[in-house]
């Protein structure tokens, strides 16, 4: 059987969306949604690639193209998402994607095509070892739940609930935003628009989420989530320079997500991904998660090299530092004119 390759328009979302939520290997971030999302926020041209075989989608490829003057000219399936790659029902499907994706990258003349895989794939393509993912099975037993944490995390978890902290779901982003934007910052890291996680909760609805939490009335902690299947992933999280001084803070955030998540049915915490041997990294498998390395893979096209664009890249540890001591609305300010070609 013929396999077409297909940009997708709006004709056809419904159909993609119908097919990433069975399809095996697909993922939120497969999701037609995020064609309009990176349009709308980031003005990235987005080249959303199905196979066709009689009429029916057997196979698909999100990608989007990211130009900039500091980070290179690159096509990518994700940007901005830490999965990707290609999703199909059989070989033929696959090749044809992928064969279409690097004549794309040709043709634009990037410095390369990035495949956030989840899974290994069999193209002999350079591989990236640096992100793994964090997933585990939530139990309907919030006791069964709070077992599976090592006792260490566990005694955190704990220490945030005698320090007074509560939790509450938020309806808009702005409160999210402050929180978030003055983590990131203090982690040296630019931080994207607040339009862009308005775009998100416009356009994936009642499948994103923001959780606070407080203390004493003050917001210390702040996540974004997203839901798929039955899957929850916190995505965008971050807690404030005041929570240093509360015992327990990111532990409770986070609990209080899979407590809350197991209550509306969902049987997987997705806690996302983070690079080999951080911070991040080490919480996350000390709050006993098993890391699971993301074969990230590239196609060079005029790059000699996978590319790095990765804050623990010792050309980017002078940003680093300066951004962290930024004032705080100055970091806003600029931060979005660079987030934007992160990616």
């Amino acid at each position: 059987m013929t396999v077409a390759i297909r940009q997708l328009d709006d004709g056809r979302r419904g159909d993609w969306d119908a097919y990433v939520a069975t399809a095996e290997g697909a993922s939120f971030f497969h999701r037609a949604g995020w064609r309009e999302v990176l349009q709308r926020a980031f003005g990235h041209r987005p080249f959303f690639l199905y196979a066709e075989e009689a009429g029916a989608i057997t196979g698909v490829l999100p990608l989007a193209q990211v130009r900039s003057l500091l980070f290179g000219n690159s096509l990518a399936s994700l940007p901005f998402c830490v999965y990707g790659g290609i999703v199909a029902d059989n070989a033929a499907a696959a090749t044809a994607l992928r064969e279409e994706a690097c004549r794309l990258a040709e043709q634009l003349g990037v410095g390369a095509l990035e495949l956030r895989n989840w899974r290994e794939s069999d193209a002999d393509w350079p591989v990236k070892e640096l992100y793994f993912t964090f997933r585990k099975a939530i139990d309907p037993d919030d006791e069964v739940n709070l077992k599976a944490i090592p006792n260490r995390q566990r005694a955190m978890i704990r220490k945030g609930i005698k320090e007074g902290l509560e939790s509450e779901w938020d309806s808009g982003v702005e409160r999210l935003y402050r929180v978030y934007s003055e983590s990131v910052r203090n982690l040296g890291t630019p931080v994207f628009s607040r339009r862009y996680l308005e775009v998100l909760m416009e356009v994936f609805g009642d499948d994103c989420s923001v959780l606070m939490i407080t203390h004493g009335g003050k917001d210390v902690a702040a996540v974004m989530n997203f839901y798929f299947r039955d899957e929850v992933l916190p995505y965008y999280g971050g807690s404030t320079s005041a929570s240093r001084d509360i015992k327990g803070v990111n532990h409770f955030m986070y609990w209080e997500l899979m407590r809350r998540s197991s209550e509306q049915g969902y049987r997987l915490f997705d806690f996302g991904r983070s690079k080999k041997d951080t911070g991040p990294f080490s919480f996350k498998k000390n709050f006993g998660f098993t890391p699971e390395p993301l074969p990230y893979e590239y196609y060079l096209v005029k790059s000699d090299a996978v590319p790095d664009v990765n804050p623990l890249n010792p050309k980017y540890k002078l940003m680093v530092e300066t951004w962290s001591k930024l004032p705080l609305p100055l970091a806003n300010f600029i931060g979005p004119f660079i987030a934007r070609s992160l990616g």
